[in-house]
C-alpha cells in the first residue's frame, strides 16, 4: 500500500492506472476507521484493481468548531487497517492541500438539505460536496463507496454526481452495527462507558418505529411521537430529531402510507456530549 500526501502525487497515480486501463475505486473518510469503513474496503477491492482510501478531516463540513477540534485522529492505526483490507494507495492530505486557496463556490441542494441534518447542521452538505468533488477529479474513480449510516449524505452525493456529471458509479452498503445494535461510527470511540451503556436505545428506538411502520396502523407523526417519548426515558440521551421520510426525496411523511414506498426512519441525538446519528429502511408492501 501506497500512502500519498499531495494532490498531484494523487493525480499523477490516478493518470498512471487510467492509461493501463484500471478500474480505480474510491472510499472517501474521515479516519478513526472501524468495520463500517473496512466493509466498504474490501467492497470496492473486489470491485475494482485498485482503490484509493482518503483520510481526511475535512473542516468545511463541521458548523461547530469543537467538534471538529475533538473528531478523532488515529493515521497510524488507520494505516495499519487498510493494507490487510485490500487498500493500494492511502491518501492523507493536509487541509493545505485540499484547499490552498479558500472556496467561493456554493452548493445548494435545495429541499434534499433543508431536513434532518442539513437543518441542524447549516453548511455541513456544503462542506460535503466541496471535499467529494475535489476527491473525484483527484482520484478519477470508476465507484465511489459510502455508508448508508449516512443516509442523507448519500443521497445528496447521488445528486451531486448526476448535476455535475461525474462519470462513476456511487455505491452504497448498509449500516455495520455491534452485537448490541448501536451504529459503528468513528465518534462512539468518544463515548464514556456509560454512554456507551444506554446507546443502544438509539438503535431500539429505530426498531420500534420501525415496527410501527409496518403495520400501518398508525399515522406517521403517531409513530414520531410515540419514538420520541420512548427515547425521553433515558435522561442521558438528548434527543435532536427523528424523522420518517420518503427514502428518496427525504422529504418528511404528511400524507400517510403509500404502498411500495420505502420509508427511512432517521435520528439525531446527542449523548455524553457526543452527536450521533442512525436511520432504518422499511419499504411498505405493494
Amino acid at each position: 500500500m501506497e500512502i500519498l500526501q499531495s494532490a498531484a502525487a494523487l493525480q499523477a497515480q490516478t493518470e498512471i492506472w487510467r492509461q493501463n486501463k484500471l478500474r480505480v475505486g474510491l472510499v472517501p473518510t474521515m479516519g478513526a476507521l472501524h468495520e463500517g469503513h473496512l466493509q466498504l474496503v474490501r467492497a470496492a477491492a473486489r470491485e475494482n484493481d485498485v482503490v484509493v482510501v482518503s483520510v481526511f478531516v475535512n473542516p468545511t463540513q463541521f458548523n461547530n468548531p469543537e467538534d471538529f477540534r475533538l473528531y478523532p485522529r488515529v493515521p497510524d492505526a488507520d494505516a495499519e487497517l487498510l493494507g490487510p483490507a485490500g487498500c493500494t494507495a492511502l491518501f492523507m492530505p493536509s487541509v493545505e492541500q485540499m484547499y490552498p486557496q479558500p472556496t467561493v463556490l456554493r452548493f445548494d441542494f435545495g429541499s434534499l438539505e433543508q431536513v434532518m441534518e442539513g437543518e441542524h447542521r447549516p453548511g455541513h452538505f456544503h462542506g460535503v460536496a466541496t471535499v467529494v468533488s475535489k476527491l473525484f477529479h483527484l482520484s478519477r474513480p470508476h465507484r465511489a463507496y459510502f455508508g448508508q449510516k449516512d443516509l442523507q449524505q448519500v443521497t445528496i452525493i447521488r445528486q451531486l454526481v448526476a448535476d455535475l456529471s461525474f462519470d462513476l458509479e456511487v455505491v452504497a452498503y448498509p449500516t455495520i452495527r455491534e452485537t448490541d445494535g448501536l451504529a459503528m461510527s468513528s465518534r462512539n470511540r468518544r463515548l464514556s462507558p456509560e454512554a456507551r451503556a444506554v446507546a443502544p436505545r438509539l438503535y431500539q428506538a429505530l426498531m420500534l418505529g420501525a415496527g410501527l411502520v409496518q403495520q400501518q396502523q398508525h399515522a406517521p407523526q403517531a409513530v414520531e411521537q410515540t419514538v420520541a417519548q420512548f427515547l425521553t426515558t433515558e435522561p442521558a440521551i438528548q434527543l435532536e430529531y427523528f424523522t420518517l421520510a420518503d427514502a428518496q426525496t427525504l422529504q418528511p411523511l404528511t400524507t400517510g402510507w403509500v404502498a411500495g414506498r420505502t420509508v427511512a426512519l432517521c435520528l439525531a441525538a446527542h449523548l455524553g456530549g457526543v452527536r450521533l446519528i442512525d436511520n432504518v429502511l422499511v419499504t411498505l408492501p405493494e
